[in-house]
């Protein structure tokens, strides 16, 4: 190993204990469940619209 390998291996693991990482990775989780969740309610209300009756073209109200 070269001597600047060491440090920068060094450099990685101070990285990988770092409070600061555990917040982001904490942070990325709660940020999938919430796209997991939003694009679920996108999935149940495309089939929503799917299935519901088509609407009836409004006539213009008359004043």
């Amino acid at each position: 190993m070269a001597k600047g390998d060491s440090g920068a291996a060094e450099a990685a693991e101070n990285v990988a204990d770092s409070p600061m990482l555990r917040e982001l990775e904490k942070r990325i989780h709660e940020l999938e469940g919430l796209l997991g969740k939003k694009t679920l309610e996108a999935e149940i209300l495309k089939e929503a619209m799917e299935l519901a009756p088509p609407k009836k073209p409004r006539s213009p109200s008359v004043s």
